[in-house]
C-alpha cells in the first residue's frame, strides 16, 4: 500500500475519533444541562409546594384573626331582610319556541320539460311526475302539521309548569313573609318564642370560618329583657398547629414549622374572646333597645377527657352585658381577651383541651 495512502486514512480515521469525542462531550454536557434543569426545576416545585402549604395555614390564620373584625362593618339583621322575594325567571322555551318552516313545493316539483322533451311524449311522464310529487307534498305538509301540533302542545305544557312553578314559588314566599310578619309583632311586644326565634335567626345567618360547629341555644327572660345564649365554640385544634412549611434541601423533605404551644393557647383563647364579642355584636345590633337590654353569653366545647377518655363539654367562658355599656365599646380597638376581662367575663380553665 502506498505510504501516502496509509497516512490518509490514518489521518481520517484519527478525525474520526476527534468528531466521536466531541460529539461524546457535547452529549455529557447537554445530560449534565439537563440533569441541573431538572434538579433545579424539582427544587423551585418542592419550594412552591412549601410555600403554598404556608399560604393556605396563614390563611386560615387570617380567618381567625378576623372572627370579629371582619362582622363589624356589616348591617345587622333585620325583619325585612328575612323577607323573601320570588324568584320570576323568564320563561325560556327553548327548541319549543321556533316552529320549523314548512314544507316548499319547489322542494318537491320535477323540473319542466322543454319543447323538444314534450314533443317527445315529455309532457305525458312531467304530469305523473308532477301528481307523485303533489302526494310526497302533501305528506309532508300532514307530517310537518302534525310535529307542530306536538310542538304547540309540548309548549303549552311547558308554560302551565312555569307559571306552576312561579306560583308555588309565590305561594311559598307569602306564606314565609306572613311568617315573619307575625314575628315581627310578636317580637315588638316581647313575646319570648319571636324573641329567641329572631335571635336564633342573627346567629345562624353569621357566617364562620370553615371547622367552626354552628351549635347554639336561645332563651329570653321577658322581665329582665336578657337574652341567653348557650354557644358551642371551636375547639383548640381549630388553630393550626403550625406556623407554615419549609422546603429543606438535604433532606429533600417538606416539614411543618411546629406553632408554640403558648402561641397556640393565646391564639385560642383570643379567638374565643372574639366570638363571644362577636356573638354580643349582632344580637344587640339586631334588636331593638326596648326589647334586649341584657345579653349573656356561655361558651362551651366538646372535648374528651384525656384522663378517662369520656366525653367532656365544660364551659370556657361566661359573661353578660348591658346595652349601654357593651355600645359604648369600640370593638374595632379592642384587645378581645382584655375586653371581657373589662366586662367581667368568668374564664374557668379548659379541661380535656
Amino acid at each position: 500500500m502506498p505510504r501516502s495512502t496509509s497516512l490518509a486514512e490514518r489521518e481520517r480515521r484519527l478525525a474520526a475519533h476527534r468528531d466521536d469525542e466531541r460529539l461524546t462531550r457535547q452529549r455529557r454536557q447537554q445530560e449534565t444541562a439537563e440533569r441541573k434543569t431538572r434538579q433545579q426545576e424539582h427544587l423551585e416545585s418542592q419550594q412552591r409546594a412549601a410555600d403554598e402549604q404556608t399560604a393556605v395555614v396563614q390563611e386560615q390564620v387570617r380567618g381567625l384573626e378576623e372572627v370579629l373584625a371582619s362582622v363589624l362593618p356589616l348591617p345587622p339583621v333585620s325583619f325585612d331582610r328575612l323577607m323573601v322575594t320570588p324568584r320570576t325567571p323568564a320563561f325560556d322555551p327553548g327548541p319549543l319556541g321556533a316552529a320549523v318552516p314548512g314544507p316548499e313545493w319547489s322542494d318537491f316539483a320535477p323540473a319542466r320539460p322543454g319543447v323538444l322533451k314534450r314533443l317527445l311524449g315529455g309532457g305525458a311522464r312531467y304530469k305523473r311526475q308532477t301528481a307523485q310529487a303533489q302526494d310526497r307534498f302533501a305528506a309532508a305538509q300532514a307530517e310537518h302539521r302534525e310535529h307542530e301540533t306536538q310542538r304547540q302542545r309540548a309548549l303549552a305544557a311547558a308554560k302551565a309548569k312555569y307559571h306552576g312553578k312561579l306560583s308555588e314559588d309565590r305561594a311559598r314566599a307569602a306564606a314565609r313573609n306572613a311568617h315573619v310578619a307575625r314575628r315581627r309583632s310578636q317580637f315588638a311586644v316581647g313575646d319570648p318564642q319571636a324573641v329567641e326565634w329572631f335571635a336564633r335567626c342573627v346567629l345562624k345567618a353569621s357566617r364562620y370560618p370553615d371547622g367552626f360547629p354552628r351549635d347554639y341555644q336561645v332563651a329570653y327572660d321577658p322581665r329582665e329583657h336578657a337574652v341567653a345564649v348557650d354557644f358551642e365554640l371551636p375547639p383548640r385544634r381549630v388553630v393550626p398547629p403550625v406556623r407554615g412549611y419549609r422546603y429543606v434541601r438535604a433532606r429533600d423533605a417538606i416539614e411543618p414549622l411546629p406553632r408554640p404551644e403558648p402561641e397556640i393557647r393565646s391564639r385560642y383563647e383570643r379567638l374565643i374572646a372574639a366570638v363571644a364579642l362577636r356573638t354580643l355584636h349582632e344580637i344587640f345590633g339586631a334588636t331593638a333597645p326596648d326589647v334586649v337590654r341584657v345579653v349573656s353569653f356561655t361558651g362551651y366545647v366538646t372535648t374528651t377527657d384525656r384522663a378517662t377518655g369520656k366525653p367532656l363539654r365544660p364551659c370556657l367562658l361566661s359573661l353578660s352585658a348591658e346595652r349601654p355599656v357593651f355600645e359604648d365599646l369600640i370593638l374595632a380597638d379592642v384587645d378581645p381577651p382584655a375586653c371581657l376581662e373589662g366586662l367581667g367575663a368568668l374564664a374557668p380553665e379548659p379541661a380535656g383541651q
